[in-house]
């Protein structure tokens, strides 16, 4: 290994091949030397020869010609393994992630690269950038385990081709525009139409299979069993029927690009909890029809909203953990799903233990908000600013989030040293949360300079807040 320059960042070093390879840091921003030179696999990379080191600058193309240079870097598949997705909107927190790994230390598979659609749109991101910056922070923080890559709340098929094009491995497919809230309070009649109705061809029988196959079918559990009866049956097809033709679609597309991947069914983001019998049909119609999930995200009882503890009965919650869990071990295995999961640790302790550690935790812009607390604390007046262009902009900002914070409970002049505080309360926290498209649209150069210049500052406020997050999954954590 050469001697590094002052401006290398030591953890990033990593040696293949007898090539060497690490992140430096300097005046015109970050770049990525390799070693010798004059070595065969420079030719890969765009850069300019300094003496010794190869330098490149870190664009797309130079990403990926790193992950193919550094087997570690490239996507992968966790299977069963307790994994963790990441949900960085910015593309700056993954060191700080790295960090709580490490200070956690249990074998929990983190997916860096993890955003939806509808998030892309709003940080006008595409999948590869969020790919590329996941790599880039990977790479920084010298982390060398396997990286999962999660295209997110997937709605269409030209979704999916847009992670696959992009390298993802992970694939949420999100039905929810399709589930239908009607059946959850419809007579029996009406449930029975709808379910009738439903496009039969595409799931590969009719409803008189259907009856025939599930009616008076009993699932036994560990501590229990459940017993499918007729109206159980009709209402959840009348309630998910057209969400399975829908993610059958996907899913089938999916199956036709010949990548090596693997996916979740997700329908957390619905009105009503998803009941046990539900849970039966939806994953045992989707195993008939040659899909299997790796992951199932159903609607838990109670409030999963952003940024905040889990509102409502923990109790009543476990009691909605155990038995999904146990659902999920009997019919698959597979890993039961928590989004939303953002800053609910009171949570974390009771799915860890209901589903053994076959869980994956989504978390998505809570390191967004945690970022704010440099802002706040290095550039107020830009921290009010983001504030009020949240406030201005939120009946917009709130669209497809499930809130309960209000506008009146936030201070119209905060001081100075009640900035930092702003981002523990409720009620301006939540509207901070789903604030991030226009505040990175409208101050991005302003924000980014500030977190570029307190950059170990922002790394260790991360670090600190995902240990809370990590730490509960440690003892359950599996691979």
């Amino acid at each position: 290994m050469p001697s590094l320059p002052a401006a290398a960042i030591p953890a990033s070093v990593v040696e293949r091949d007898g090539i060497s390879y690490w992140c430096e840091k300097g005046p015109g921003g970050k770049r990525l030397a390799i070693s010798p030179a004059g070595s065969s696999v420079t030719a890969a990379f765009t850069g300019e020869t300094q003496g010794e080191v190869f330098s490149c600058p870190l664009t797309p193309e130079n990403a990926a010609a790193l992950r193919a240079a550094l087997p570690h870097l490239r996507p992968a598949t966790f299977g069963l393994a307790t994994s963790v997705g990441f949900g960085d909107r910015l593309g700056l927190c993954t060191p700080g992630h790295v960090a709580a790994l490490r200070a956690v230390g249990a074998t929990i598979r983190p997916t860096f690269a993890q955003q939806s659609i509808r998030e892309m749109g709003r940080t006008n991101r595409t999948p590869r950038q969020v790919l590329d910056d996941a790599t880039w922070g990977t790479f920084q923080a010298g982390w060398t385990g396997p990286v999962g890559a999660d295209a997110d709340h997937l709605h269409t098929t030209a979704d999916i081709d847009r992670g696959v094009e992009a390298g993802y491995v992970f694939f949420t497919l999100d039905p929810n525009d399709h589930v239908n809230p009607e059946a959850e309070h419809a007579t029996p009649a009406r449930c029975e139409e709808m379910a009738r109705a439903l496009d039969w061809a595409a799931l590969e029988s009719s409803f008189a299979d259907f009856m025939a196959a599930y009616s008076g079918h009993t699932i036994d559990l560990e501590d229990e069993s459940i017993t499918l009866d007729d109206a159980s049956l009709i209402r959840a097809l009348a309630k998910y029927g057209d969400a399975l033709v829908d993610t059958m679609t996907m899913y089938r597309h999916l199956e036709a690009s010949g990548i090596d991947y693997e996916f979740e069914m997700a329908i957390d983001e619905t009105d009503y909890p998803t009941k046990p019998a539900e849970h039966v049909v939806i994953m045992s119609e989707l195993k008939r029809l040659g899909a299997n999930p790796v992951s199932f995200a159903p609607r838990f009882v109670g409030g999963f909203e952003k940024g905040v503890e889990y509102i409502g009965d923990l109790d009543a919650l476990a009691r909605d953990f155990r038995i999904h869990a146990a659902i999920a071990r009997a019919l698959g295995p597979y890993k039961l799903s928590l989004h939303s999961g953002s800053d609910k640790y009171s949570t974390y302790p009771l799915i860890a233990e209901a589903t053994r550690g076959m869980v994956h935790l989504k978390t998505a812009g809570t390191s967004w908000a945690e970022a704010l607390r440099v802002i706040a604390r290095h550039d107020p007046a830009l921290f009010r600013d983001v504030l009020d262009l949240s406030v201005r902009e939120f009946e917009t900002n709130r669209h497809s989030y499930h809130l309960s914070c209000d506008l009146a409970r936030i201070p119209a002049a905060p001081s100075d040293a009640d900035l930092d505080d702003l981002l523990t309360r409720t009620d301006s926290r939540q509207v901070l949360h789903v604030g991030y498209g226009p505040a990175l649209s409208t101050y991005h150069d302003r924000l980014y300079a500030c977190w570029a210049a307190h950059e170990d500052e922002l790394n260790d406020i991360i670090c600190r807040h995902f240990i809370k997050h990590l730490a509960p999954f440690a003892p359950w954590a599996n691979v």
